[in-house]
């Protein structure tokens, strides 16, 4: 039976991918864990006294066929690591195959590494580093892409739709954004000031890069801003809102961030604080989620979209996914809509958001 000691390692490295060595330590009971080695026996006597929670059940197929092969599987530190990673990841784990994959990339260029004769070692390694990110996955950038590309290269036609990269598949820029972040970037007087400026950019063009401009102050499109974003723009932001949604708004509980990516993650950084704490997220989702909560050492509790019912959500999934949550521990802190839907493209209707909300 696991000591108490083990179970809250456990717990803590589903949390937040810390723990592993000293977990790897308990079952080996030694303190020189670089050279000490445990039976996958071990490992698998272990997982099924903690109800193989947070495992993924390949890996554990995987692992339970080693236990009980004919020869003693021994498992290293790096070896369990490595088991932990994939075992625990949300998504299947090829680490070993992703690797290589990106080192030969085209788009990569030269590495060190590749002029060797033998594989470098550097303390910071995939043994010493964060766990959690060793464990993140952000496929729509990587193996995907990678593999992508490689198919291109072989004079496959490939439709890049794997972000939201409008520009990259030929569509134009929308010219009205483009000069008037011209003119906010330009000195006065070879901008706006400039005798000609009417003659090469319209005049609303103009009109509202002053208006930007003197938000902005003389400090220019180079200098920081408020933490929140330049105030007046957070006006502009309230009054659309307004507009829009017909309630009040104010600028002061806005904030601008560096795309919406930023957000999320400004968002999940303040609310992750223990490791039972926990986000419901739809599935299929785009994957900045489930990567930065696994990163943060969250917890993803994942409610289903129905794919027959236009990839809707009902109360009734909800409500299931979060007594589930409950009843294992987790502390559910927030709920994520995506809508419009990425990637299932629905657009949620009044009475579902009202539901939710």
């Amino acid at each position: 039976m696991p000591t108490d000691a083990q179970r809250q390692l456990y717990a803590s490295y589903l949390a937040t991918g810390r723990g592993g060595t000293e977990l790897f330590q308990s079952f080996e009971g030694g303190d020189d864990v670089e050279n000490a080695v445990v039976l996958a026996a071990d490992i698998v006597d272990f997982l099924g006294s903690v109800g193989r929670e947070g495992i993924r059940a390949d890996e554990f197929e995987k692992i339970e066929a080693l236990a009980t092969s004919t020869s003693a599987e021994l498992f290293t530190l790096s070896d369990f690591l490595q088991f932990l990673a994939a075992a625990t990841s949300t998504l299947s784990h090829r680490e070993s195959e992703v690797q290589p994959r990106y080192e030969r990339h085209s788009s990569t260029g030269k590495r060190r590494s590749l002029f060797l004769k033998e594989p470098p070692t550097y303390s910071w390694n995939e043994d010493t580093m964060s766990q959690s990110l060793r464990r993140m996955q952000y496929a729509v950038r990587g193996e995907v892409v990678m593999l992508a590309e490689e198919l291109k290269a072989e004079g496959r036609e490939i439709i890049f739709t794997n972000v939201g990269n409008p520009h990259a598949v030929g569509q134009k820029c929308i010219t009205y954004y483009r000069q008037v972040l011209a003119l906010c970037d330009l000195p006065d007087e070879c901008g706006v000031d400039h005798p000609d400026v009417e003659r090469l950019f319209p005049k609303d063009v103009i009109a509202r890069a002053r208006l930007y401009k003197d938000a902005i102050g003389t400090g220019g499109t180079g200098s920081y801003s408020h933490s929140q974003g330049v105030k007046e723009f957070r006006e502009h932001v309230a009054k659309f809102i307004e507009a829009r949604d017909g309630h009040e708004s104010f600028a002061g509980d806005i904030f601008l961030t560096n795309g919406a990516s930023t957000g999320i993650q400004n968002i999940l950084v303040a609310l992750m604080s223990s490791d039972r704490d926990a986000v419901m997220i739809p599935i299929p989702q785009y994957p900045i989620y489930s990567a930065l909560i696994a990163l943060l050492g969250g917890r993803q509790v994942g409610y289903m979209l129905d794919e027959q019912s236009s990839w809707a959500v009902t109360e009734e999934e909800l409500n299931s996914r979060l007594d589930e949550a409950k009843a294992t521990g987790l502390k559910v802190k927030a709920l994520a809509i995506i809508n419009p839907g990425n990637p299932t493209g629905q657009v949620l209707d009044r009475r579902t958001l009202e539901t939710i909300c």
